[in-house]
């Protein structure tokens, strides 16, 4: 379990990230057009997963501004967004803002990659949404960076995840 903070005040996750060196544990998330999509579908690929409560926080907004400005500058590089929101949310949100480089996933349906990935808030006004993380996992498959950020309000340091693809 990992502890950080909401607002100052302490919540819990379900478990840890995998550590940086692991293999990326195996998911399926749902795409806004309602499809399955797996880390599979990303073989051969740098993958940058920016997870994040709900695409409804202005934090949350930011972090996918943020990675879809860069990643149309990633060579091999899909940054995928992740949350728990309905796709339908995630589509509107994307579609109003012109947000085209990135792609958006939800784990709404039965929340495993949650679970898989020790991301669940298990208390706290956010219990069961996604703590605000970012996986940066390489061609192989090989996690080699992760992020938890210690305050929810807070960003990502978007630097260190895309320093790690190089």
């Amino acid at each position: 379990m990992a502890t950080v903070t909401l607002g100052g005040n302490t919540v819990h996750t379900s478990g840890t990230l995998p550590s940086v060196g692991s293999k990326a544990p195996d998911f399926t998330l749902t795409t806004t057009d309602l499809s399955p999509k797996s880390l599979s579908d990303f073989s051969g690929y740098n993958l940058v997963l920016n997870v994040f409560p709900s695409v409804d926080t202005g934090t949350c907004a930011q972090s996918i501004r943020e990675f879809n400005k860069e990643a149309s500058n990633l060579d091999n590089t899909k940054v995928l967004c992740i949350s728990k929101d309905l796709p339908f949310a995630m589509a509107r949100f994307c579609g109003a803002e012109g947000l085209d480089n990135v792609i958006s996933l939800s784990d709404y349906k039965n929340g495993h990659f949650g679970t898989t990935y020790g991301l669940d808030f298990t208390d706290g006004a956010f219990e069961t949404l996604l703590s605000r993380c970012v996986i940066v996992i390489d061609t192989n498959g090989t996690i080699t960076h992760t992020e938890q950020v210690s305050e929810i309000a807070d960003e990502p340091n978007y630097k260190a995840a895309l320093d790690a693809l190089k």
